[in-house]
Protein backbone atom coordinates (compact mmCIF):
# COMPACT_ATOMS: atom_id res chain seq x y z
CA UNK A 1 0.00 0.00 0.00
CA UNK A 2 1.39 3.38 -1.00
CA UNK A 3 0.96 6.58 0.96
CA UNK A 4 -1.71 8.71 -0.65
CA UNK A 5 -0.29 12.05 -1.81
CA UNK A 6 -1.63 15.39 -0.93
CA UNK A 7 -1.06 18.63 -2.74
CA UNK A 8 2.58 18.67 -3.54
CA UNK A 9 4.07 16.72 -6.42
CA UNK A 10 5.99 13.68 -5.39
CA UNK A 11 4.74 10.27 -6.43
CA UNK A 12 1.84 7.99 -5.98
CA UNK A 13 -1.67 9.09 -5.58
CA UNK A 14 -1.35 12.81 -5.58
CA UNK A 15 -3.80 15.22 -4.13
CA UNK A 16 -3.78 18.88 -4.92
CA UNK A 17 -3.40 20.77 -1.67
CA UNK A 18 -1.38 23.15 0.35
CA UNK A 19 -1.76 26.78 1.10
CA UNK A 20 0.52 27.82 -1.78
CA UNK A 21 -2.17 26.46 -4.08
CA UNK A 22 -4.79 28.86 -2.76
CA UNK A 23 -4.45 31.69 -5.21
CA UNK A 24 -7.16 34.02 -6.51
CA UNK A 25 -6.01 33.74 -10.13
CA UNK A 26 -5.49 29.99 -10.47
CA UNK A 27 -7.93 29.08 -13.23
CA UNK A 28 -6.25 26.68 -15.66
CA UNK A 29 -5.75 22.93 -15.79
CA UNK A 30 -3.29 21.37 -18.21
CA UNK A 31 -4.01 17.74 -17.35
CA UNK A 32 -7.11 15.68 -16.86
CA UNK A 33 -6.24 14.99 -13.23
CA UNK A 34 -6.47 18.59 -12.06
CA UNK A 35 -9.91 19.89 -11.13
CA UNK A 36 -10.05 23.66 -11.04
CA UNK A 37 -11.92 25.38 -8.25
CA UNK A 38 -11.98 29.14 -7.77
CA UNK A 39 -8.90 29.67 -5.59
CA UNK A 40 -7.40 26.18 -5.52
CA UNK A 41 -6.92 23.17 -7.77
CA UNK A 42 -7.75 19.64 -6.62
CA UNK A 43 -6.80 16.07 -7.52
CA UNK A 44 -9.28 13.20 -7.04
CA UNK A 45 -7.12 10.91 -4.86
CA UNK A 46 -8.94 7.71 -5.82
CA UNK A 47 -8.44 8.40 -9.54
CA UNK A 48 -4.74 9.26 -9.29
CA UNK A 49 -2.57 6.78 -11.23
CA UNK A 50 0.77 8.18 -10.04
CA UNK A 51 1.85 9.36 -13.48
CA UNK A 52 3.36 12.61 -12.13
CA UNK A 53 1.68 14.70 -14.86
CA UNK A 54 0.45 17.13 -12.22
CA UNK A 55 3.91 18.01 -10.93
CA UNK A 56 5.26 20.13 -13.79
CA UNK A 57 2.02 22.06 -14.29
CA UNK A 58 1.59 23.12 -10.68
CA UNK A 59 2.92 26.70 -10.64
CA UNK A 60 3.21 26.83 -6.86
CA UNK A 61 4.65 23.37 -6.08
CA UNK A 62 1.68 22.50 -3.91
CA UNK A 63 1.35 18.74 -4.44
CA UNK A 64 2.51 16.47 -1.61
CA UNK A 65 2.18 12.92 -0.38
CA UNK A 66 -0.18 12.71 2.57
CA UNK A 67 2.72 11.77 4.84
CA UNK A 68 4.86 14.64 3.53
CA UNK A 69 2.55 17.63 3.99
CA UNK A 70 4.34 20.68 5.39
CA UNK A 71 3.48 21.48 8.98
CA UNK A 72 0.47 23.74 9.25
CA UNK A 73 -1.00 22.71 5.88
CA UNK A 74 -2.70 19.50 6.96
CA UNK A 75 -6.17 21.00 6.60
CA UNK A 76 -5.65 21.25 2.84
CA UNK A 77 -5.52 17.45 2.62
CA UNK A 78 -8.89 17.36 4.33
CA UNK A 79 -10.25 20.03 1.97
CA UNK A 80 -8.99 18.18 -1.11
CA UNK A 81 -10.95 15.07 -0.07
CA UNK A 82 -13.96 17.18 0.94
CA UNK A 83 -14.01 18.79 -2.53
CA UNK A 84 -15.02 15.41 -4.00
CA UNK A 85 -16.87 13.80 -1.08
CA UNK A 86 -19.30 16.56 -0.07
CA UNK A 87 -21.58 18.82 -2.10
CA UNK A 88 -19.79 22.04 -2.98
CA UNK A 89 -21.48 25.39 -2.37
CA UNK A 90 -24.29 25.82 -4.89
CA UNK A 91 -24.36 22.12 -5.85
CA UNK A 92 -26.89 19.52 -4.74
CA UNK A 93 -24.62 16.46 -4.99
CA UNK A 94 -20.98 15.63 -4.33
CA UNK A 95 -18.62 15.53 -7.30
CA UNK A 96 -17.54 12.02 -6.31
CA UNK A 97 -15.52 10.11 -8.93
CA UNK A 98 -16.09 12.00 -12.18
CA UNK A 99 -13.48 10.07 -14.19
CA UNK A 100 -11.30 13.05 -15.03
CA UNK A 101 -11.44 16.81 -15.07
CA UNK A 102 -11.80 17.40 -18.80
CA UNK A 103 -15.47 16.45 -18.93
CA UNK A 104 -16.21 18.48 -15.82
CA UNK A 105 -14.47 21.71 -16.77
CA UNK A 106 -13.56 24.51 -14.34
CA UNK A 107 -15.94 24.42 -11.39
CA UNK A 108 -15.26 27.93 -10.10
CA UNK A 109 -16.05 26.96 -6.52
CA UNK A 110 -14.09 25.76 -3.50
CA UNK A 111 -14.86 24.24 -0.14
CA UNK A 112 -15.98 26.81 2.45
CA UNK A 113 -12.59 26.56 4.22
CA UNK A 114 -10.66 27.38 1.03
CA UNK A 115 -13.11 30.16 0.14
CA UNK A 116 -12.49 31.82 3.50
CA UNK A 117 -8.76 31.07 3.75
CA UNK A 118 -6.56 34.11 4.22
CA UNK A 119 -2.90 33.46 3.26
Amino acid sequence: MHPRPVHRPRRHPRQARGDPAVHPHRRHAAHDCIFVGNRMAYIQPDECIDCAACEPVCPVEAIHYEDDIPEGQEQFAVENARFFAEPLPGRAAALGHPGGATGVGPLGVDTPYVQAFQP
